[in-house]
């Protein structure tokens, strides 16, 4: 499955008010995979003859693969390149997720709604191609208008260049769409974007502020929420 499809056309200025879109982060957000990350960083760093610690995990939660690796490879030492660690990283996670990855609670019944109602998503991730592809088999690739992966764009999380073309590509206003993500880097590229936020943090607290609704779970969020942040109702 790749991003390179048609927009879908300009919204009508009949719902220039309302929510034109759901752009929705993968890792830690709809799929509980941030420990199989971690687990895949620590086994190859203890490979190469280094432990990472929490202190490690809390910068790398939700980068993208390059900005990960590289502080990773600087902060140990290690001796690889950038090119060899994300080649092994990415094997790593394949192996670890082949099984399939579960969902976060609420997910599967949002994505549901959001596809009943006719509300287009977009699944916008820093994670590569391959790896995305592979956790559609879990998620449903049905469930998405579209998918960006961060090896696809020059720039990725957290510039705001992911939800741009996300939104562009479904003929969506930035402003009416909601971005839902689990970590500081994702927030700051939707909010950079100028879209709504809804922050469900999953390793690092995320602050609520003006144009970022912080919940704890997913099973708070219905397309009533969603609908009611671009309306000015919550």
């Amino acid at each position: 499955m790749t991003s390179s499809i048609p927009a879908l056309g300009t919204r009508t200025a009949e719902d220039g008010s309302a929510l034109q879109a759901v752009l929705l982060d993968m890792d830690g957000t709809l799929v509980d995979t941030e420990d199989f990350w971690w687990q895949a960083e620590r086994e190859i760093f203890a490979e190469l003859g280094h432990s990472l610690h929490e202190g490690h995990r809390e910068v790398v939660v939700g980068g993208p693969m390059s900005r990960s690796a590289a502080y990773l490879i600087e902060a140990t030492g290690a001796g690889i390149t950038l090119p060899e660690l994300s080649v092994r990283l990415n094997d790593r996670f394949e192996e670890l997720v082949g099984r399939g990855v579960p969902l976060m609670p609420g997910a599967a019944r949002l994505l549901a709604e959001l596809a009943a109602h006719e509300v287009p998503a977009a699944l916008v991730s820093a994670s590569h191609r391959r790896i995305i592809d592979r956790v559609l088999t879990s998620v449903g690739a049905e469930h998405f208008a579209l998918t960006l992966a961060g090896d696809e764009l020059e720039r990725t999380k957290p510039h705001p260049d992911p939800y741009l073309l996300a939104a562009e590509k479904l003929g969506a206003d930035p402003a009416r769409c909601v971005v839902v993500e689990d970590t500081a880097t994702g927030v700051a590229s939707a909010e950079a974007a100028g879209c709504r936020v809804v922050a469900v943090p999953s390793i690092v607290p995320i602050e609520p502020a003006r144009g970022r609704t912080v919940v704890s779970s997913l099973e708070e969020v219905d397309l009533p929420f969603l609908r009611g942040l671009i309306t000015g109702m919550r």
